[in-house]
C-alpha cells in the first residue's frame, strides 16, 4: 500500500503540471491569434492600461478604471429600473445572476495556484544561484553581458516604456514567427552558432576557467 505522504505529493505534481498545461495552452492561444476577437481584448485592454500608466497615476488610473466600471453599472441599474417602472415588471435586479453566483476562492483552488507559483519561485531561486554563484563560468558570463546591454537599455527608457514594448511584442511576435518560422531558425541558429564559438575561445583564454563536460 502507497504512503498517504507520497500519494499527496503525487497529486499535487499531477495537479501543479495540468494547471500549468492549461495556463500555457491558454496564453498561447492568445498569443497566436486563434481567436481574433478575444486576442485584441486582451491586447487593447493590456495596453491601454500600460499607456495610462505612463500618462497617470497608479491611483489614478485604478480610480479612473473603477469610476468607468461604476458609470456603466449605475447607469445600467437606473435604466433598467425605469424600463421595469414603465412595463410594470417584476425582473428584479439587473444583476440578480452576478449577485448570486458564487465568487468565493475555494481552499483547493488557491493552494492549487499557490503550489504552482512556488514551483516557479523556486525554478527561479535554483537558477539565480547557479547563475550569480558562478556554477557554470559561461552561463554567468551570459548573464553579465546581458546585463549590462540592459543598462543600455535602461538609459534610453523606462520601466513603463519597456513594459508597452514588451506588451505588443508578445502580441506580434509569435505570429510573425509561424509565418515565417524557416527563415527566422536559420538566422537564430546562425546568430547561435556565432556566439557558443565567441564564448567557448573566451572561455579558453581565460585563466582556470571552468569548462563544460559533455555530461551537461
Amino acid at each position: 500500500m502507497a504512503d498517504p505522504t507520497t500519494q499527496s505529493a503525487q497529486i499535487s505534481s499531477a495537479m501543479n503540471a495540468s494547471s500549468t498545461k492549461e495556463s500555457t495552452y491558454y496564453v498561447m492561444e492568445l498569443v497566436y491569434w486563434r481567436d481574433p476577437k478575444k486576442s485584441a481584448v486582451a491586447f487593447g485592454m493590456s495596453l491601454l492600461v500600460l499607456l495610462s500608466l505612463a500618462t497617470f497615476s497608479v491611483i489614478s488610473v485604478v480610480s479612473y478604471l473603477l469610476l468607468a466600471l461604476l458609470c456603466v453599472t449605475i447607469t445600467f441599474r437606473v435604466y433598467k429600473s425605469v424600463i421595469q417602472a414603465v412595463q410594470k415588471s417584476e425582473e428584479g435586479h439587473p444583476f440578480k445572476a452576478l449577485m448570486e453566483k458564487d465568487l468565493t476562492v475555494q481552499p483547493e483552488i488557491f493552494r492549487k495556484y499557490v503550489d504552482v507559483c512556488l514551483t516557479y519561485v523556486n525554478r527561479a531561486i535554483k537558477q539565480a544561484r547557479h547563475l550569480l554563484l558562478v556554477e557554470d563560468l559561461v552561463d554567468s558570463l551570459k548573464l553579465a553581458g546581458f546585463m549590462w546591454l540592459l543598462t543600455y537599455v535602461g538609459a534610453v527608457f523606462n520601466g513603463i516604456t519597456i513594459l508597452i514594448l514588451t506588451d505588443i511584442i508578445f502580441f506580434s511576435t509569435p505570429l510573425v514567427y509561424e509565418r515565417n518560422k524557416t527563415q527566422i531558425d536559420k538566422y537564430i541558429e546562425l546568430i547561435r552558432t556565432r556566439v557558443e564559438v565567441t564564448l567557448a575561445k573566451l572561455q579558453d583564454k581565460l585563466p582556470g576557467a571552468v569548462k563544460r563536460t559533455k555530461a551537461e
